[in-house]
């Protein structure tokens, strides 16, 4: 099966601090591609994966479940714990869920968690008729290439399949049960204007979490998808600091890259 583009997964064998980075639901490694490339220039130990079902066409993704992309990141997270002496999480949307679940489930195998517009709850109050949708329904439209920026694009799936949105639901309610258990440092950004992801779920996110230190920024100019859009530098920026200043022996080797505009 083709990939859309840019969706192909993206690893790089760096220094002794590994990034794992966690795309959203219908989208694709392009998402997170420019923000996995700047970690990597900066000496970081890179994967970007491509979660079951995603990055070809969104009957393929019909067929899998949260269990599945979960499974996705998890391996990466071994994998990279394997390599690495520290491991951060960076997630995007569902993305920030799969990393919640990681940080409560695997504790001191992850250093810290960086969440951009996580998704952790429903939004939408026809959600609650998803269980007989889906079996009428296959699909209704997409989500994706919610961004402010022109010209940018999010190469995300069209449509939504139901028995994935289905899946999801109860992927949010795992990681709702589970929030007290992350005790992680988080850096967590989030866009008052985000057309998929309302505030509340960042909102949900800071209230249940157990973690002590936690640093909330806002994206004032971006949409959902703001690792693509105008606020990217900075996560990327900031998203370095965050490592150096929780990592800054095992981080030494490696310097901080300054974001061009043309990435974000």
């Amino acid at each position: 099966m083709s990939l859309l583009p840019g969706a192909e997964p993206y690893r790089h064998h760096g220094g002794p601090v590994g990034v794992l980075l966690c795309h959203g639901f219908t989208g694709s490694p392009q998402s997170l591609r420019p923000w996995a490339e700047e970690l990597a220039a900066a000496g970081f130990t890179v994967s970007l994966p491509l979660l079951p079902g995603h990055g070809t066409r969104w009957q393929d993704m019909q067929l899998t479940r949260w269990e599945d992309w979960y499974a996705g990141v998890e391996r990466e997270l071994l994998t990279l714990a394997d390599e690495c002496e520290r491991v951060f999480v960076f997630g995007l949307s569902m993305g920030g869920a799969l990393s919640l679940r990681l940080a409560a489930l695997h504790g001191p195998t992850v250093s810290g968690l960086v969440l951009v517009n996580p998704s952790v709850r429903s939004d939408t109050p026809a959600s609650v008729l998803l269980p007989v949708l889906r079996h009428l329904v296959p699909s209704l439209p997409g989500i994706a290439d919610d961004i402010a920026k022109d010209g940018v694009t999010e190469f995300g799936y069209d449509r939504t399949p139901l028995h994935a949105a289905w899946s999801l639901s109860r992927l949010w309610q795992e990681v709702q049960r589970r929030l007290p258990e992350v005790t992680q440092p988080v850096l967590l950004f989030h866009s008052p204007q985000d057309h998929v992801v309302s505030p509340a779920n960042s909102e949900l996110v800071l209230a249940r979490i157990s973690s002590t230190d936690v640093t909330e920024r806002l994206c004032e100019r971006s949409f959902h998808v703001a690792t693509l859009d105008h606020d990217a530098a900075e996560i990327f920026a900031a998203s370095q600091d965050f490592i150096r200043r929780l990592a800054p022996a095992h981080a030494a080797g490696a310097t901080r890259v300054e974001s061009d505009d043309h990435h974000g």
